[in-house]
């Protein structure tokens, strides 16, 4: 069935205070996707961020970003005022995040709301002594059980985190480090109240989410969710479960993730994450992962797992060592991990990113899984035998004008060459001079593709050029920030989308029945 969506992450939604979140403006969203006729809505990992504010590079892999919470909705449950919240400082720009002020005025918030949570969780209790049917109380204590996975070790190691001024648990003192029993517990005792913080974040995350997915999904749209292949090495994931991993009996590291050395790379790359150790992983069939996918079907209908080719090879660096020239390629787990993973979730809906090195052990793998890869036209339109230009499509694919990791294609077309530029216009007969109109010419040849899906960030739509750049791999700053400003989406620009994909017959199944219906009645 030939659909399309958009690819617009939460943070740039143009909610108040700073950045964005689960709030009016989110829902607001929600409908400009339904009147465009657009299936689906494409967000970027929602795990609660750290040093460089990268979503690849969460604290977990389980939780949600508490950033993501809208304080409005917090105000109208009672458990913050107007007054509170204005006096905070969340930055001046209403383009930008500002990280460094949201990180500083929101936890004050959170812990006035998780204060006044708690309080009215006791008088519920009192109130509902002996009575039947849920409570708030009752839906808490649900999500605690339903979450212990991975919820504990989480809030222990954010409140740890917390006590230690931030330092990276690689950094703290060995009992605590290597998870000694006695330390852990009396850890729990002295940071009882901070872990609470933790656990209503989620819950509110919970909460909230949930209610917006359930809405996005009433209006027939379903949201991509992206699942990063590796987890960070400063997350409660290495430090709660290092038997995933390759460590040593200290819990260090033995070897660590990258890339390597290649032509603009002399000494390759050194990411930095913790590689897991997939011989022990077969051997109890894959649990933390079933569990990790477990628990982003609950955020997300459809999984954009990054880094695909992981699960094929991955290159190993030693963990001392400061370059990747030393390292080693090594296999992954191959289709025995998805044969398990379909085994014990049914039915698993997956976009793998396969972009980047495609080796014939990483096509057959993707073949054999039946997911559908990705199809990117920025890297398309450089040559006629480019895999991703449009004539090389099949059906099992997404096509994208761009990614996160893209230039918008408005700066994009301004970048590139003569000879690129032509040789683009002439393979989509495109007559445009005009950059904004060339643009939109590109997102026709997505729609037109034979692609499955196709999904264009709204960036391309509104003709934004580098400014509204999601991210620039390799660049240490200025990353994660961009933010769509308030009252920007108009019904014209939904009209103009909802005409393309009534042309290119991606309007969902759904949407089509309903309008057959009116179409009947008049």
């Amino acid at each position: 069935m030939r659909e399309s969506g958009i690819l617009f992450p939460i943070f740039s939604i143009p909610s108040k205070f700073g950045i964005g979140s689960f709030s009016r403006e989110a829902y607001e969203f929600v409908d400009f996707l339904e009147e465009s006729g657009q299936g689906f809505w494409q967000i970027l990992p929602v795990g609660p961020t750290g040093f460089g504010n990268s979503p690849y590079q969460p604290f977990s892999a389980f939780a949600g970003n508490p950033y993501f919470i809208s304080l409005e909705s917090l105000i109208e449950d009672g458990l913050l005022t107007w007054e509170e919240v204005n006096a905070i400082n969340f930055g001046e720009n209403e383009e930008s995040v500002d990280y460094g002020a949201i990180y500083e005025g929101r936890p004050g918030l959170m812990k006035k709301a998780c204060g006044r949570f708690m309080s009215k969780l006791e008088e519920q209790e009192k109130e509902s002594a002996g009575s039947s049917g849920e409570t708030l109380a009752q839906a808490y204590q649900d999500f605690l059980k339903k979450e212990d996975f991975w919820i504990q070790d989480y809030a222990l190691f954010m409140a740890i985190k917390e006590e230690q001024g931030g330092r990276s648990w690689l950094d703290w003192e060995k009992p605590l480090r290597t998870r000694e029993e006695k330390a852990l517990a009396l850890a729990k005792q002295r940071l009882g109240k901070e872990m609470k913080v933790y656990f209503f974040e989620q819950f509110a995350f919970d909460y909230q989410w949930n209610k917006l997915r359930k809405y996005a999904n009433q209006k027939n749209v379903k949201i991509i969710g992206d699942l990063p292949f590796y987890v960070s090495l400063d997350s409660s994931d290495a430090w709660s479960h290092p038997e995933v991993f390759q460590m040593d009996p200290d819990l260090i590291p033995k070897v660590v993730a990258g890339c390597p050395p290649d032509a603009f790379s002399p000494t390759g790359q050194r990411w930095g994450n913790p590689i897991y150790d997939w011989d022990a992983c077969k051997k109890d069939h894959y649990a933390w992962w079933v569990q990790r996918m477990k628990r982003n079907y609950e955020f997300y209908d459809v999984i954009r797992i990054d880094h695909f080719h992981g699960f094929c090879e991955y290159y190993a660096i030693p963990y001392e060592d400061e370059t990747a020239q030393k390292g080693a390629m090594k296999k992954g787990p191959g289709i025995d991990f998805f044969q398990v993973l379909k085994k014990q979730l049914k039915d698993v809906k997956i976009i793998a990113e396969d972009l980047g090195n495609n080796t014939r052990e990483n096509e057959k793998l993707l073949e054999d899984t039946g997911f559908p890869g990705m199809k990117v036209l920025q890297y398309g339109f450089t040559s006629w035998d480019s895999c991703y230009v449009n004539h090389r499509h099949i059906q099992n694919c997404v096509v994208y004008t761009g990614t996160h990791d893209n230039t918008p294609t408005r700066a994009w077309v301004e970048e590139i060459n003569d000879g690129e530029r032509d040789f683009t216009r002439r393979y989509i007969n495109s007559m445009n001079t005009d950059f904004g109109g060339l643009v939109w010419d590109i997102i026709r040849e997505a729609y037109r593709s034979v692609a499955d899906l196709c999904i264009v960030p709204l960036q391309d739509y509104l003709c934004f050029g580098k400014e509204a750049r999601i991210n620039t791999p390799g660049a240490p700053d200025g990353n994660w920030q961009w933010r769509l400003r308030p009252n920007y989406l108009s019904k014209e620009l939904s009209g103009s989308i909802r005409s393309l994909t009534e042309v290119y017959s991606r309007i969902p199944k759904e949407i089509k029945k309903e309008d057959k219906k009116e179409e009947i009645s008049q």
